[in-house]
């Protein structure tokens, strides 16, 4: 019940309905929400000389005269605040009716029995008379976020609407100074607010440092619009950390690409649950300034580097759940890319995720496997647990793991013969674990064939062409790179005893793709102060696809420039990988 209320608050009272403006004052909002069972209402009263906003949730069945009492003693309390309990006498009678409402309603009617009413409605509440709107388009939440820095582009988090679409809402954004000549804080109503951008997200520029932001929503749905709500950033604008290497990757990925050619990026960002720590602060790493391991300042590097790829598919590992659906997801979207989310097994909060451009290719079919799960169910895997079973420590650390894989079934619109099906994982790590992380390989490989032979049963006539994307934690020399370009890892390998009490004897691994590294094997893929070498890779298959161009890694000096990664300019541990692809002619 606590919980229930606490989510009750947040949801109810994360909006603020501007004041500035006039047609909000005037109206009280009803809204039916089926999903809680619960009538809101919403109005903005005028209480000495200003307006105060005024919530309510009700039950549905509830009659309309407890609803009035409720709102007269809410009202009469917050008259009593404002004149310091030396109300004017006539708040203590205060009448609330419906005005002009059919015979059909009165005050016996239930909350729910005022949605049925075809004609306008007006409650009056003492001597303010307000027109009841139902149902209206509506922000429930809005925010700005904490750190807003010049040249890296903002938009409103954990935005949601009821009976509205994004898509058919207005955006407008503003800046004002919080301080005067003096250097006093100015008070948020008393900003003077200067329009700057009429879009979902709005890049700050630099001539914004210190300045405040506010974004103004109009919620719509085609047909009406809602109340207006704003928001303002708590903190200014910042200035931004000079050209991030990223920038200068950019230059090769200027234009989005077309026809056979398609770009493909794999990233691993750095989850905020393995980030925000002392531990990583003080020992994995101490070189980098604590804001800028700060899921809020990162967040802005990543979404600048994904966007300025323009890529086509876009891999990414080490994906919070909150970072997915409140930033990722929403300003891609803006961007052209729509995205699926895959978690990782257990109860870890983190995930892979999948974007793709809209307009390019369309999913026909998606699946996630836990690997630790899988191995036990799926037949073709029956050989691999043959050989581990009995080894009852590599047995209890390979069922442990909370790995997953993910394969997404695109569909090219350019090319209607084609159809990639997108492997992505992130392999376990551990130094002494190169023994999982083959069998791991071995199971992503080999379900990825079978899903293969399944697509080409099911649409003859297409080709199916495998894309495999990663953060492998497998260096080139192990057994994996192998298995994926060769088709073979066998049991004389050295990654098999990397554990000698977990040691695999007697199994090879062979597969039927042969895979080839998009970007070769770059020395540094991931680089830290302690430990810095090739684990990420987008292998595509060779006879189905060819590399047009692979964008170049950052250099040493810029890894080395603020020690090792994550810095102000990396946001992540790991680099991403870029490479446009072309599928061959038949």
């Amino acid at each position: 019940m606590i919980s229930r209320l606490i989510h009750f608050t947040r949801r109810f009272y994360s909006v603020n309905i501007s004041k500035a403006k006039v047609m909000n004052s005037e109206k009280c909002y009803f809204r039916f929400i089926q999903k809680e069972e619960t009538v809101d209402i919403t109005f903005l009263m005028k209480i000495k000389d200003s307006h105060r906003q005024f919530n309510f949730s009700r039950k549905p069945s509830e009659n309309l005269q407890n609803l009035f009492a409720r709102i007269g003693t809410n009202v009469q309390k917050a008259i009593k605040k404002a004149y310091k309990k030396k109300a004017p006498e006539q708040s203590s009678e205060m009448e609330i009716k419906l005005v002009n409402v059919h015979e059909g309603i009165n005050d016996q009617s239930s909350c729910i029995d005022l949605f049925h009413i075809k004609e306008p409605v007006h409650l009056k509440i003492g001597d303010q008379v307000f027109r009841a709107v139902f149902n209206a388009p509506w922000v429930v939440s809005l925010n700005l976020p904490q750190s807003i820095l010049a040249g890296f582009p903002v938009y409103p988090e954990h935005f949601t609407v009821q009976y509205a679409e994004k898509e058919k809402s207005q955006f407008n954004w503003y800046k004002g100074l919080a301080k005067n000549d003096k250097g006093n804080e100015i008070s948020e109503f008393h900003i003077q607010w200067e329009l700057v951008g009429e879009k979902y997200s709005y890049t700050p520029t630099a001539q914004d440092i210190g300045n405040k932001l506010k974004i103004e929503c109009i919620p719509g749905n085609g047909e009406t619009t809602g109340p207006i709500v704003e928001a303002i950033s708590k903190s200014l604008v910042e200035a931004g950390p000079g050209k991030c290497p990223f920038e200068t990757r950019h230059m090769f990925t200027v234009s989005q690409l077309k026809g056979k050619s398609f770009r493909c990026v794999t990233y691993n960002i750095l989850a905020d649950l393995y980030c925000d720590s002392d531990f990583t602060r003080t020992v994995l790493h101490p070189y980098c300034p604590a804001y800028a391991l700060n899921i809020d300042y990162r967040k802005q590097l990543i979404l600048k580097e994904l966007t300025g790829y323009n890529a086509d598919i876009i891999c990414l590992q080490e994906v919070d759940c909150k970072i997915f659906n409140h930033y990722l997801k929403p300003l891609l979207l803006e961007n052209g890319l729509q995205g699926v989310f895959y978690k990782k097994g257990k109860e870890v909060a983190e995930g892979l995720a999948l974007f793709y451009r809209g307009n390019r290719f369309g999913v026909l079919g998606e699946e996630r496997i836990v690997m630790s799960e899988v191995l036990l169910t799926k037949s073709y895997l029956q050989p691999i647990w043959n050989k581990v079973k009995e080894n009852e420590k590599l047995k209890e650390r390979l069922l442990d793991r909370s790995t997953v894989a993910s394969a997404t079934f695109l569909q090219s619109f350019d090319n209607p013969n084609e159809i990639l099906l997108v492997g992505n994982t992130h392999l376990y790590f551990h130094p002494d674990a190169d023994h999982i992380r083959l069998i791991q390989g071995g199971i992503f490989i080999y379900w990825l064939n079978d899903l293969k032979r399944t697509l080409q049963d099911k649409f003859p006539g297409k080709r199916i062409s495998v894309l495999v994307c990663g953060d492998f934690n497998s260096v080139p020399s192990c057994g994996i790179y192998q298995l994926f370009t060769t088709g073979s890892s066998p049991s004389s390998l050295p990654d098999w005893k990397s554990n000698l009490e977990e040691a695999v004897y007697n199994l090879s691994l062979n597969q039927e793709t042969i895979l080839e590294s998009a970007c070769g094997t770059p020395p540094f893929t991931n680089f830290t102060a302690g430990f810095a070498d090739c684990l990420d890779y987008i292998f595509y298959e060779r006879a189905c696809i060819q590399v047009e161009q692979v964008v170049p890694l950052p250099s040493i000096e810029e890894l080395q420039a603020h020690t090792a990664l994550p810095s102000i300019v990396f946001p992540s541990d790991h680099i991403a990988l870029v490479s446009d692809l072309q599928f061959i002619r038949d």
